[in-house]
């Protein structure tokens, strides 16, 4: 007896209004870990920053996709063919973390892309009191423009899934 596959469609946002809605709450919760980052930036612990700006970093992707119904667990329930639609969606617009395990490998090549802002974030540091808020404030600008660009790639991805759908 042969079985089928059927694609979860609860998962994955199912109009433009519920990808606009995701897209906001996930944009908010961004700015809420930026703001944590930039907290932890601030504390003129040298090594710190790089470590709670990762483990934030990893948490946001993970909570990211689940809201958008893109975690591992959640692509590997499509239909292959959905699911090789969501990989080629992500691939295509740059979402390396779309639909992935995120470890803090990955981020941390995330973040050498971003090097320059982490370098100055680090050297800022260095100068008292003011250092550690241009730091804050880089490391916030980082945080939150890395964090967007992910909430984009992931409801690019959404779209591409809810115009395949079935009617």
């Amino acid at each position: 007896m042969a079985t089928t596959l059927t694609t979860d469609w609860t998962l994955i946002p199912g109009n433009n209004d519920e990808i606009a809605k995701v897209r906001a709450n996930c944009r908010r919760l961004v700015r809420r870990r930026a703001a944590l980052a930039a907290g932890f930036s601030a504390l003129p612990l040298p090594g710190l920053d790089l470590v709670s700006d990762m483990s934030l970093f990893v948490k946001l992707v993970e909570d990211v996709n689940a809201a958008f119904g893109l975690t591992p667990d959640q692509v590997e329930r499509l239909q292959p063919k959905y699911r090789l639609m969501a990989y080629e969606a992500a691939v295509g617009m740059g979402g390396m973390m779309v639909g992935r395990l995120v470890t803090r490998d990955l981020v941390l090549r995330l973040f050498k892309k971003a090097g320059v802002k982490i370098a100055s974030k680090t050297a800022a540091k260095l100068v008292p009191i003011a250092g550690s808020v241009v730091s804050a404030a880089i490391g916030f600008a980082m945080f939150r423009q890395l964090g967007y660009q992910h909430v984009e790639a992931c409801a690019r991805v959404a779209d591409k899934l809810q115009g395949a759908r079935p009617a």
